[in-house]
């Protein structure tokens, strides 16, 4: 008997502007007893304010499920390109570039 793949398919559509993406250096993560927000902004060197590009709002479970692939994807990237560095002090809000000036 053959099994029927078709049926646990999904045909999702990528518009052109989505698949452009939307660049982010900074995440936000908040959370209810009910949902994780994730707010994703552009921080620029020299700007002191910042706008969120864009906000995903998840169940916990899929907030979970999110985790597990992205704990998946760094490993295999890693694999293959070493291993990922973060800095501990926080986030650098000046690039290690020169400081504008006027």
């Amino acid at each position: 008997m053959e099994e029927n793949n078709n049926e646990n398919q999904l045909n999702i559509e990528l518009s052109e502007e989505v698949a452009e993406g939307t660049y982010a250096n900074l995440a936000i993560i908040t959370h209810s007893n009910s949902e994780f927000v994730l707010d994703f902004i552009r921080v620029m060197p020299g700007v002191p304010k910042a706008k969120v590009k864009s906000r995903v709002i998840l169940t916990p479970e899929h907030a979970k499920r999110l985790l597990h692939a992205l704990e998946d994807n760094i490993a295999k990237f890693e694999a293959v390109n070493g291993r990922v560095r973060i800095q501990e002090e926080g986030l650098p809000l000046n690039f290690g570039g020169p400081t504008a000036q006027a």
